[in-house]
């Protein structure tokens, strides 16, 4: 399968998004949840820079492009649905976070029992 057929062989929702899930390739840690459209995939399929759609902007954007914490694509996997997207990835830079943590997932809730 060509990266266009594979492109085409996933489930987007009716915006024409699809969720990604950005975890490190060496620490196993959960960075972000993005999304991205078909534009998006192909250009981070053929030039391994994650590149991502903002759903506020309304326009691709290149993970790291004003930050500098690029992020390079090491594996793509998706989910029994098709309708998910996993990618292992470098992150280059201080984090994945535009609050300049590692990861966006920082705050825990406790659970009260």
């Amino acid at each position: 399968m060509n990266n266009i057929e594979f492109i085409e062989s996933l489930k987007y929702d009716n915006s024409g998004l699809i969720p990604a899930i950005i975890q490190d390739e060496n620490t196993k840690d959960i960075l972000m949840l993005a999304y991205m459209n078909k534009e998006s995939l192909l250009s981070t399929l053929e030039t391994l820079v994650m590149t991502y759609y903002s759903r506020s902007r309304k326009s691709l954007w290149i993970k790291g492009e004003t930050s500098g914490n690029k992020q390079y694509m090491k594996k793509i996997f998706y989910d029994c649905d098709s309708d998910t997207l996993l990618f292992y990835i470098e992150q280059m830079g201080s984090g994945a976070c535009h609050t300049g943590s590692y990861s966006c997932f920082y705050r825990e809730y406790k659970i009260e029992k």
